[in-house]
Order: structure tokens, then sequence, then C-alpha cells
């Protein structure tokens, strides 16, 4: 396996973290072992995460040891992987709001001990303040809301850290699907840029996942 940046790893053009729970898998995926340590396929069709790597983002967003605060989580497919990179001495604070959906995300979260469901509107932190420390190292929001910007702002504010990342996964047809995404990722970036965040990444993410792009933005 080769090292393609902090806990993601590539072998023939494919994605991989380090197994967290070897022998147990998290939705089927394909696992691969070398020297004794196993292996999990990350298909960038399944995750905008795996994505934005497969488009050529090179530096780690998230590092192992890392507290990450998880927006819109549903089943766990990405936060998963997560969880491989961030590791034992991590932490993966997984929000959902969707009863279905964290019904199948509680059992993964009982494997992973370094994952904690919380099943509430992500759109209101004050709920899930008491479960989140107040300087997590990364906020990664993946909801498919015309105010998901919004949203993910008010996590940073009350919860990011200094210095830390916000990875925004932006679906332009969720916001409008009338609009130019284009100009719908313009905008939700100057909204991030307006909050104080230093906006250091743009990413569309096709042909993976089509009308998608990552923002990806520092807390000063």
């Amino acid at each position: 396996m080769k090292k393609v940046i902090e806990g993601v790893y590539a072998e023939k053009n494919r994605l991989y973290t380090l197994n967290l729970t070897p022998g147990k898998k998290a939705y089927g995926e394909r696992t691969v072992r070398e020297e004794g340590r196993e292996y999990r396929e990350w298909n960038p069709r399944r995750s905008k995460l795996a994505a934005l790597l497969k488009k050529g983002w090179n530096k780690s967003l998230i590092k192992p040891g890392d507290v990450v605060l998880y927006l819109g989580a549903a089943q766990g497919t990405t936060p998963s992987h997560v969880s491989d990179i961030v590791g034992p001495e991590g932490l993966v604070i997984c929000v959902e709001f969707s009863a279905k959906a964290f019904e199948k995300l509680l059992p993964l979260c009982e494997d992973r001990q370094n994952m904690v469901p919380v099943f509430a509107d992500a759109g209101k932190p004050e709920e899930y303040e008491d479960i989140v420390p107040g300087n997590v190292d990364v906020v990664y929001e993946d909801i498919a809301q015309p105010n998901q910007t919004e949203i993910g702002l008010k996590n940073v504010e009350r919860f990011l850290k200094r210095g830390g990342l916000f990875v925004l996964m932006i679906k332009a047809r969720s916001i409008d699907v009338t609009r130019d995404p284009e100009k719908i990722f313009s905008e939700e970036q100057k909204k991030v840029q307006k909050a104080g965040l230093k906006v250091i990444g743009v990413k569309r993410l096709g042909p993976f996942e089509k009308d998608h792009a990552a923002i990806i933005a520092e807390k000063q």
C-alpha cells in the first residue's frame, strides 16, 4: 500500500483506509490484507470525501487523533472511513436527524468505539452542545438542505477551534434546482468567507458526484 495522505492509502488506483475493526465491514466494502494489516476500500462514488481525494486534493484534512464533528452522518459510510483515519485516539461525533438512517448508524457506532451517534437536528447545535467539545479539529458537513452552508457555519462558530477546518460538501440541486451550479458554488463560498473563515480550496466533485463541490476553509 502506498500512503496518499495521513491515514489514506492507495493501490492500483483504489483508495483504502486501515480498518479500525479488522474482520468487520461497515457496509459490504472490499477488504485487502497486506503485511498483517487489513485495509478497507474507499469508493469515491459512495463517499464525497473519497471523491475529493480522487479529484486531486492532496493535503491532510483529517489526521490521526483528531476530533471530528460530522454533520449528516447518514448510515455511516464515510464516517466509518473517518473513524479509521482518526484511529483509537480520535473521535467522530456523528449527527444524524433521519430516524431510518440513524437506526443503521447505531450498530456501526457500537462496533467502533471512536464513533459517537447523536440523533439531532444539525441546525440546532445547542441541542447537543453537552456532547460536543468546543474545540473540535474538523467540522465536516454533508447535508442536502437549501440552508446547508448556514447550518454548517452555526456549528463552526460554536464548536470549531481556531486553526480547525470546515469541510463543506455543497449539493447545488438541494439549494436551487433551477440555477447554474457554478453560481451557487460561488455564492456559498462567499458566505463562508463572510463568516470570517479563510477558504483554502474549492473542488468540483464530478464525475463522481454530479453538481457537487467541496469547500475547505480554516477558522481564523
